[in-house]
């Protein structure tokens, strides 16, 4: 009989072209965040044409789908993507461009539902050859807090059967297509929003001994609360804290009577986490009282870091050099962006793994989040024949760690 890595090698060919047009279909449809409902609905079409059992409706547009192989109780692991757009409006000209005005799939979902669908048809196909359930994990709304991933574990996406690894796909515009990247431990950060209000007392801006002027008070803040990065944070614990909104709403002789800032704080330590929030507050506060203002800060609480387990982040580096080749799994940096994945690595050990989708020759390397991002569609060959690999060794390895 053909070895099992190469029948998925040569599924992944066979099944590419309707890979790249389910890519497609996503990418012209998109759906905000909690509005996800059509691509529910094509999802669950796919899973109908497959033969694949499922149950919709979970954290309202979520799916979750199980392929049982031979002996299914013996273990089990979940595979997830993600399947919300963003509010942008597409700049690239290609004829599967989106046709939602102010929405695009500019993070690669449609990737990762894509390759997830491509990979759950596989696995179908080969499902009298591995042992165990693939539990099947479209998640919606990963780009808007508090995210689908809280809520699908909240109503009980890891029992019944209870997966021993979650393994998510994502991917990244700084590796070629063909190639994959993985980090072990912390990789992504926690990520916080932090709101704060100065209050002074306005008038005319060439009387300044009369007013309390907020926008200077505001700016002592922001360069005080910088203090946190250059000078209280441990050096090998990477911290950023940004503010991307500053409106004082005077005019060029109005002093106004507050300013309201917003900014971002991420880190990598639940602990250092909370001493940032309070020593936030505190300098805010009391700089602001010492200069006759008041300040009123709330942080709101975001995902927390992104762990990937050490040792099946290991396994799959292992596999990924086996499938792929070692040439093309490259070890990544860690990142100050964020995932809701991160829910799920709380709960089993889990890995995010990149998914290289650039091509400088087509001139596909823009950045996610920005209105030009594209993929070469190439990718989905390796990502849905990777995801399945993964699916049947892991399935392997659980089955012998619930033995031992």
């Amino acid at each position: 009989m053909t070895p099992l890595k190469e029948q998925i090698e040569a599924l992944s060919r066979l099944f590419f072209e309707e890979v790249v047009s389910i890519r497609r279909h996503f990418h012209r449809h998109p759906e905000l965040s909690c509005e996800e409902f059509q691509t529910a609905g094509f999802i669950c079409e796919k899973l109908d044409e497959y033969g694949i059992p499922y149950q919709k409706g979970v954290a309202e547009t979520g799916i979750v789908g199980l392929i049982e192989g031979k002996n299914p109780t013996s273990s089990c692991i979940a595979l997830r993507a993600d399947m919300d757009a963003l509010p942008l409006r597409e700049e690239n000209d290609v004829e599967y461009r989106s046709v939602v005005p102010g929405k695009m799939h500019a993070c690669g979902h449609d990737v990762h539902m894509a390759c997830l669908l491509g990979a759950a048809k596989i696995l179908n196909s080969l499902k009298d050859q591995f042992e165990g359930t693939v539990k099947l994990l479209f998640q919606p709304s990963e780009e808007s807090y508090p995210g689908g991933a809280i809520r699908m574990i909240r109503e009980g996406v890891l029992e019944n059967p209870k997966p021993f690894y979650v393994i998510a796909q994502h991917v990244i515009n700084t590796l070629d297509a063909g190639d994959v990247g993985m980090r072990p431990a912390a990789y992504m950060a926690s990520t916080d929003e932090v709101f704060i209000t100065v209050r002074g007392k306005g008038g005319h801006a060439a009387t300044p001994s009369q007013v309390i002027d907020p926008i200077l008070v505001a700016s002592h803040i922001i360069v005080a609360l910088q203090q946190i990065v250059s000078r209280n944070a441990d050096p090998v614990m990477p911290t950023v804290l940004s503010f991307g909104k500053f409106v004082g709403n005077g005019r060029t002789n109005i002093i106004p009577d507050e300013v309201i800032m917003e900014g971002t704080v991420r880190t990598y330590s639940e602990s250092w986490r909370k001493e940032v929030h309070r020593r936030i507050e505190h300098i805010a506060v009391n700089l602001a009282a010492g200069m006759g203002a008041t300040c009123e800060v709330r942080i709101s609480h975001g995902y927390p870091f992104l762990y990937n387990d050490p040792a099946l982040t290991g396994k799959l580096f292992q596999l990924a050099s086996e499938y792929l080749g070692a040439v093309h799994v490259k070890e990544l940096e860690q990142r100050m962006t964020a995932e809701d994945f991160a829910y799920f690595a709380l709960e089993r050990p889990s890995c995010l793994f990149r998914l290289g989708i650039a091509n400088e020759a087509k001139g596909i390397r823009s950045n996610l989040h920005t209105a030009t991002f594209n993929v070469d569609e190439q990718s989905l060959e390796t990502g849905m024949g990777l995801m399945a690999w993964f699916a049947v060794e892991t399935l392997r390895e659980a089955k012998k760690m619930n033995i031992e």
